[in-house]
This record gives structure tokens, sequence and C-alpha cells, in this order.
């Protein structure tokens, strides 16, 4: 009954702590899909830490740690995928042909 509770609790805590993550982003940096999906991601990391450190048998350690390295993944590759979208939207900055031909005199 214990051990329910404290999934509960760790499952929450994990929420928290995802949430606050993904707040401290500018709200401009994601698309309200890309803002959910890294939240998520946050949760499944911490959950995959958390069954990591708890596992006891070495298929649970290398389905844990595949766990935490997938998740790590996917929350980077959020990221990642974000600044690749912003890029597409900065301009280009034209040059001054006359600056530069007036620099050369």
């Amino acid at each position: 009954m214990i051990d329910g509770f404290v999934a509960v609790y760790v499952f929450m805590l994990a929420a928290f702590v995802g949430n606050e993550i993904i707040s401290k982003v500018p709200v401009v940096l994601h698309t309200p899909l890309m803002s959910g999906s890294n939240f998520i991601h946050g949760i499944v990391l911490v959950g995959a830490m958390v069954a990591l450190g708890h596992a006891t048998t070495d298929l649970g350690k290398i389905f844990g740690f595949i766990a935490v390295f997938l998740g790590a993944g996917n929350a980077a590759g959020g990221y990642v995928v974000t600044e690749r979208m912003l890029e597409m939207f900065k301009t280009k900055k034209k040059k001054d042909v006359k600056k530069d031909e007036g620099d050369k005199k």
C-alpha cells in the first residue's frame, strides 16, 4: 500500500519538476505542442531515473539505463527541433553594397 503512495508521490514530483523546467522557457520559443512534448519527456526522464535507481536485477538496470538514455534524447531533441524551427524564421541581414564600397576607398 505504501509503495503505491510513493509511486504517486514520485509521479506528482516528476510532473511538477518537468512543468517548472518547461515553464522557464519563453513562450515565443515553443509552440504549445512542443512545450507539452518536452513536459512529458521531462516526466519520462525523471521516472526512468527513479526506476533505474530502484532496479535490483541486471535486466532491470539495463532497461532503466535505456529508458534514461532515450528519455534524455527525446527531451534534448525537442529543444534541437525548436532551435531549428526558430532558424527558419530569422531574417537574413542584407549587406549594404554602398557601405562596403565606401570602406574600400
